[in-house]
């Protein structure tokens, strides 16, 4: 029993901690759905660490020794608590923040992290040593069990009703628990055998160089699956706890299935659903049909996932070795996924300029299928069928990685411009002809910006900023009063500049210095404008708290990561920074049209909180002039405001029957609003 509640107890604590460290920082970093991405890869490197400690424990200490150790180092993980990070890691400056989050989590939650990351090897190979004919491999499947709860309760059940800073304290607390049990289960096994009995030398037979690269093969591709469905949903849905978390738990529960020892898996099952949902994801990443509804998109890539995961580790519970060789086996696991990890998080995002790591983590996988089966002559009942089945995974590997190079091959075609950094994927094309032809900007599947390429009408306001949006109709209104001095967070492609009349003054906020780029070189709106303009790089938010009011006359938040806007832009910390910077009299125009959150009650929360009245402009398409239909909520001090004209005839009032709590720094739940 305290073997079993010593490995669940540190799993649980080992996947809690992700989603609760990862929404902590998440507001000092953008938002970005990288920082997840970033997080994970830290996550897996120090896993690779931790299984290697118990490798080497393992082979290179007598027991009394090892258990020395051990508890030193749970030691001082409890004196590294709490886990709440300091506040001198937020961002300076416009740097690639990939670095500074490695070495944010380093400081913050590392030691901890590491002893929880080396006790599912370093207990099964005790269990193991203790324990005569022990099957130590359940344990694994018992370790990954913990880390499925720790991931599926979180969003239903400790984000919606803990504050985060609550959660890091209640995690740290929960950590001292589990270095009490491990630290008896150390000193319970100091005078165990020094290695594991074997029943005869053939049983115990080392594996073979190829045995690890395969090994560490499937997990990469696991891994690659796994970052790369998420961060795809991530970016067109949000970057939420809850789409963090879905992926992970199946992946994780592909490993309980596969290592519990009852034959879940069976390749005459599993691999005619693996092609069969390679194809279907195919078909979404065309681009006639990109951005499928939710109930689609996130059903498929899950299941997909599931199954991708199944397949490679149902293959490595198949190729598992002797329990002498437990802990080397399960070095390579890590080390695999955290190949898998830095290929999607490091590699990616540098040698790819569009978003090519899903197909290619889908091509990498059904290659694999194709090694595997060649390399396993007894799964077969005769060497025809074993080559039959070879050469039908390497067709459909061929057909696959064709079709998928095709389709993002024609992604590309015609695009004036692809870029991609830490922040975002971008995008620019011309659509259209004579007249009606644009330039498009898009980040990920979603539109950030269009401008119409004929002199005569690119100084119009197109997509989601024309005349009759909310935010239009808050800017002509303050115009009635003089020049206006207007705030942008949120570039874009630039177009609310088209705004700016001689006399104003506009100040827009981009995180992405490659936006500005783009909007400069691509599009004319920054340099056709007629007010003044200032653009300030780096986090709005962070921005805002340390200037000096602005006096902004309308202050225009449309800081999208791709379908949604960040979180830590949404809270009642947030909106009272805007209002500082606000005249009196001033609107805050907030823009939330996207397809999968319901921010209306959100924003009916924060008004209420601060006292403030919040009216909501919903207005249509129109083709003739490059608009879309938006949804924009406004803000100010009085309902007078609203009295004024262009506002009366569109305004009506803020309502949501959606009962949720108010968002604040420490506290936000976007499972609670989505559509």
């Amino acid at each position: 029993m305290l073997y079993a509640v010593t490995i669940l107890l540190s799993a649980f604590l080992l996947f809690q901690v992700q989603p609760i460290i990862a929404k902590l920082i998440l507001p000092w970093f953008g938002g970005s759905a990288a920082v997840w991405t970033t997080c994970m890869l830290f996550f897996q490197l120090l896993l690779v660490g931790g299984y290697a400690y118990s490798h080497w424990s393992i082979r290179a200490l007598r027991p009394r020794t090892q258990t020395l150790v051990h508890l030193a180092l749970l030691a001082a993980g409890i004196a590294a608590l709490p886990i709440l990070p300091d506040a001198s890691w937020k961002p300076i400056g416009e740097a690639d923040p990939g670095l500074r989050i490695l070495g944010l989590l380093a400081a913050s939650v590392g030691l901890p992290y590491f002893l929880l990351a080396t006790t599912s090897p370093l207990v099964q190979a005790w269990y193991a040593r203790a324990e005569h004919g022990a099957l130590p491999y359940r344990l694994y499947a018992l370790s990954n069990l913990g880390s499925m709860l720790a991931l599926v309760s979180y969003p239903f059940v400790f984000e919606p009703w803990l504050p985060t800073r609550v959660q890091a304290l209640g995690w740290s607390g929960g950590f001292v628990a589990f270095a009490i049990a491990c630290g008896a289960l150390a000193w319970r096994c100091r005078s165990a055998p020094a290695e594991v009995p074997v029943a005869a030398a053939a049983d115990a037979a080392p594996p073979r160089l190829a045995d690890y690269a395969l090994w560490a093969a499937l997990a990469a591709a696991a891994s690659i699956l796994l970052l790369a469905f998420t961060s795809h949903l991530s970016q067109n849905v949000a970057p939420i706890p809850f789409l963090w978390v879905l992926p992970l738990a199946l992946y994780l529960l592909s490993f309980i299935l596969c290592f519990e020892g009852r034959n879940w898996y069976l390749r005459r099952h599993f691999l005619p659903l693996l092609a069969a949902g390679f194809v279907g994801v195919g078909v979404t990443l065309h681009r006639e049909y990109h951005n499928p509804q939710l109930w689609v998109m996130v059903p498929l890539y899950c299941a997909t996932l599931f199954v991708a995961c199944m397949v490679c580790h149902g293959e490595l519970a198949r190729m598992k070795p002797h329990p002498r060789h437990l802990t080397a086996f399960f070095v390579a696991i890590a080390a695999g996924g955290a190949l898998g990890g830095v290929f999607v998080g490091l590699v990616a995002p540098r040698a790819f300029r569009d978003l090519w790591e899903l197909p290619v983590g889908i091509v990498f996988t059904a290659a694999l299928v194709a090694v595997v089966l060649a390399r396993d002559r007894a799964g077969f009942p005769d060497e025809r069928a074993r080559r039959a089945a070879v050469a039908g995974a390497a067709l459909f590997t061929a057909v696959l990685a064709g079709a998928l190079g095709w389709i993002y091959v024609d992604l590309g075609s015609g695009v004036r411009l692809l870029a991609r950094n830490f922040y975002a994927s971008l995008k620019v094309y011309d659509s259209g002809s004579g007249p009606d032809a644009m330039r498009v900007l898009t980040h990920g599947t979603i539109t950030h910006g269009k401008q119409f390429i004929d002199p005569a009408r690119r100084a119009w306001p197109t997509t989601y900023y024309g005349e009759t949006s909310g935010v239009g109709r808050a800017i002509e209104a303050m115009r009635a009063r003089g020049p206006v001095r207007i705030g942008v967070i949120g570039l874009g492609a630039g177009t609310l500049v088209a705004y700016g009349r001689p006399g104003d003054q506009v100040r827009v906020y981009e995180i992405n210095p490659q936006v500005v780029d783009v909007a400069l070189k691509e599009f004319t709106y920054l340099g056709d404008t007629q007010a003044g303009l200032d653009v300030v790089l780096g986090d709005a938010r962070l921005s805002l708290e340390t200037e000096p009011p602005q006096g902004f006359d309308v202050l225009a938040l449309d800081a999208f990561s791709s379908d949604s806007i960040p979180v830590h832009l949404l809270t009642a910390e947030a909106f009272a920074a805007y209002f500082r910077h606000l005249k009196p009299g001033g609107i805050l125009a907030v823009h939330i049209s996207n397809r999968y959150l319901d921010l209306k009650p959100v924003l009916r929360m924060a008004a209420e909180k601060l006292g403030k009245e919040a009216r909501i402009v919903e207005d249509e398409s129109n083709d003739e002039k490059g608009t879309y239909g938006t949804t924009w909520v406004l803000f100010a001090d009085s309902a007078e405001v609203f009295a004024e004209t262009p506002l009366a005839a569109a305004v009506e009032t803020l309502t949501s029957d959606r009962p949720i709590r108010l968002w604040t720094d420490d506290y936000s739940d976007l499972y609670a609003i989505l559509k």
